[in-house]
């Protein structure tokens, strides 16, 4: 009896995953507002480079990440990191300047989103960066990991 209601939840969460039910909403504030972006998730399922700009937030240690290393100009290091992310799976391009790039990676059972923004800062040299969960408390480590594999590959 257990094993078939463990079944039944299974079922019913990948049909509600597959019809884009557990995909969440896009936030309306993503981009680059006075040399920042969005402010980390008040839950622990997101990462942020600018964590530290944001006095007094519920995470602002939890999520902490380093930047990301700016080579050569912002287009540049842009146009390379795109090529990085478009080839995990999930991705998809949904912004591109010359100094920003907005990724939409979607898991491929369930569509859980996460919105991953990147921007060239030209103060600091660095690419800085924001990722999170749309929905739930928790990712699992999910953002941290994606961006630690992001740096690996821009090396």
């Amino acid at each position: 009896m257990a094993a078939t209601v463990v079944v039944a939840m299974l079922v019913v969460a990948l049909g509600a995953g597959q019809a884009g039910l557990l995909a969440g909403n896009p936030p309306a504030d993503l981009g680059v507002t006075g040399g920042k972006l969005k402010a980390p998730s008040t839950t622990p399922n997101s990462v942020s480079s600018q964590a530290g700009l944001w006095a007094g937030h519920p995470q602002q240690v939890m999520s902490g990440i380093a930047p990301l290393p700016l080579r050569g100009t912002p287009a540049e290091a842009i146009t390379r990191l795109r090529a990085v992310v478009q080839a995990m799976p999930g991705a998809e391009v949904v912004t591109q300047r010359d100094d920003y790039l907005y990724v939409r990676f979607s898991t491929r059972w369930l569509g859980f989103v996460d919105d991953a923004e990147f921007w060239a800062d030209p103060a600091r040299q660095v690419i800085q960066v924001r990722s999170a969960s749309r929905l739930g408390a928790s990712d699992l480590g999910l953002n941290r990991t994606r961006i630690e594999r992001i740096r690996t590959a821009l090396q």
